[in-house]
């Protein structure tokens, strides 16, 4: 018989005119899946340490058989997480952390916070038991961390994702040094360095999506997820997801991403620098390189310098490693967070421009190699330097020049044949793959 129990986590009770508050975190058990709902709605679900506190133990492998956590309990076959209100995850908690900085008794509880997000962003990206994060609404932020390092990443007509640090003096985190950088040619790069809101169908086109799913059938989906059987099967998950995924000649709604923007974003985002690729922006001097320009030099220019270099960095080391390097750079950052964010007001950054920043001595000395005084731990060992489960997602450029070549494959429509069978006729090959071979004319 069908069942659900929902666990309050948060046994601290804020009574307002009498009525007790809502807890931030619903954790629910619905046959074999285990649900993990951020319940937060009026701050967009922006996490804080007790939102993390109340759905992370779930997560966890247990000391002891007896004492089961979802990991390791032959009960939950797949864990589901998702946001109620208009965001899955709208970043974390901006005017929290500027508080934690601001505040030097407040700094070992930042510090743990820190310590604990990471953790768990890497348990995230290698759990074996099944995990979906559902991307229905604004996905920012912290919001990527919960989702992007996942075997299965759904997207909807409402999911608004983007890594917006540039924007408030800080730099995309939470793993985004690994999921940004293995996106095909630089599109992670623009992404980051402009904070580039990429929406619904585009969030599968660009790859941080592995699904694209209509938000009236979610119910249903989850109905079915949880009706499933078998343990650490992701192939299972990923078939039933597809079945109530849209099917492969579904019209997008929205489709930016593709054809002269991406030529552009290839040909500009590919330099090492921020300041040759603002010259490579302004020298194509199309509308779109122009207004990608502005948007850049409007963003705080050590958030631009650093996401740039731990990009790079990032595209050549593993999941762990990334995870270290973030994780040093928070404590190196400093405490450039703006008045805009928690005042509304213009930001003043400092230093002014691109060109003040040293790449060697005030970048790279002073937060990637600098000495730090905390190290990250691991709950496991697992490691890789492409996602495990990538092939549940569309194909990447290079696994399409791959195989157009290897299979000798002559045509654009040869090659969406060969991928559309391949892929079982999943929605968006046939954009992806023509748009690939049709800007490498």
């Amino acid at each position: 018989m069908s069942y659900s129990r929902v666990f309050p986590l948060i046994f601290k009770r804020n009574f307002i005119q009498g009525v007790a508050k809502e807890p931030s975190v619903l954790v629910q058990r619905v046959l074999g899946s285990g649900k993990l709902i951020l319940n937060a709605p009026r701050r967009l679900n922006a996490i804080d340490l007790e939102m993390v506190d109340g759905f992370y133990p779930y997560m966890k492998e247990s000391k002891t058989k007896d004492d089961a956590m979802w990991e390791e309990s032959e009960a939950v076959k797949n864990i589901i997480i998702k946001g109620n209100g208009r965001a899955f995850c709208a970043g974390g908690d901006v005017k929290d952390v500027i508080q934690m900085v601001k505040d030097p008794n407040k700094h070992a509880k930042l510090a743990h916070q820190i310590d604990t997000e990471y953790e768990m962003v890497h348990l995230i990206g290698t759990m074996k038991t099944p995990y979906i994060a559902i991307m229905d609404g604004i996905t920012m932020g912290a919001g990527g961390g919960l989702s992007c390092p996942a075997p299965f990443r759904i997207a909807t007509e409402n999911t608004q994702f983007a890594m917006p640090e540039t924007s408030i003096g800080l730099f995309c985190d939470v793993g985004a040094s690994f999921f940004l950088s293995r996106l095909d040619d630089y599109l992670g790069t623009y992404m980051g360095l402009t904070s580039r809101v990429v929406k619904a169908e585009d969030t599968l086109f660009s790859g941080i999506a592995t699904h694209f799913v209509p938000s009236a059938r979610l119910d249903d989906l989850e109905a079915q997820l949880a009706k499933i059987e078998s343990k650490y099967d992701h192939d299972v998950v990923h078939q039933v997801i597809e079945e109530f995924a849209v099917d492969k000649n579904y019209v997008p709604g929205t489709y930016t991403l593709h054809g002269e923007h991406r030529r552009i974003i290839s040909q500009c985002f590919k330099y090492g620098t921020a300041e040759e690729i603002i010259r490579a922006l302004q020298e194509n001097g199309s509308k779109f390189a122009l207004e990608t320009m502005e948007t850049i030099l409007k963003r705080s220019p050590t958030s631009v310098k650093i996401t740039l270099e731990h990009l790079r960095q990032g595209s050549k080391a593993s999941w762990m490693d990334c995870l270290r390097m973030e994780h040093r750079l928070w404590q190196t950052i400093p405490a450039s967070v703006t008045s805009h964010v928690v005042l509304k007001k213009a930001p003043k950054w400092n230093p002014p421009r691109l060109e003040d920043l040293d790449l060697d001595g005030d970048v790279r000395a002073k937060y990637f190699y600098s000495n730090v005084k905390r190290h990250l731990f691991f709950r496991n060992q697992e490691d890789y330097y492409l996602h495990p489960y990538r092939r549940f997602a569309l194909p990447s450029e290079d696994e399409i020049l791959h195989m157009k070549s290897l299979h000798n494959l002559k045509t654009v429509q040869e090659t969406v044949e060969w991928f559309e069978k391949d892929r079982n006729g999943k929605f968006g090959v046939r954009q992806k793959v023509e748009d690939v071979l049709n800007r490498q004319n």
